[in-house]
């Protein structure tokens, strides 16, 4: 189980940062279930999409298609990120957690490509 002490949304806030709060989370909860569900779903399908790009006559037939796709995905995980950030009460305290890093990492190489 993860140690989620460090990351409770600021005491004085409002409903929809704790609500959101509660979803990211809360495993103990419907929508935070639904929520671990999806983006697990996501993140597969975010893994299918790379490793087809990695095959050169998948990638010749469907690359701007797949190169779309990781785009939106990369778009994705980024607002999943700052929306994390957003909601716990202490974001710096998130961003340097594991999980955070993690989040960081998982979209961080798409943004250098287009630097580089």
């Amino acid at each position: 189980m993860r140690d989620l002490s460090n990351l409770r949304p600021p005491v004085e806030t409002s409903l929809i940062r704790h609500r959101t709060y509660t979803i990211i989370f809360g495993q103990d909860t419907r929508l935070g279930r639904i929520f671990d569900v999806v983006l697990i779903v996501v993140i597969l399908t975010s893994v299918l999409v790379i490793m087809l790009e990695s095959v050169a006559s998948v990638r010749t037939e469907y690359g701007s298609l797949l190169r779309g796709a990781e785009w939106f995905f990369t778009l994705l995980f980024t607002v999943e990120y700052l929306t994390r950030l957003w909601c716990v009460g202490r974001p710096l305290t998130y961003a340097k957690s594991p999980l955070g890093l993690i989040d960081l990492l998982a979209v961080l190489p798409t943004y250098v490509s287009l630097l580089l």
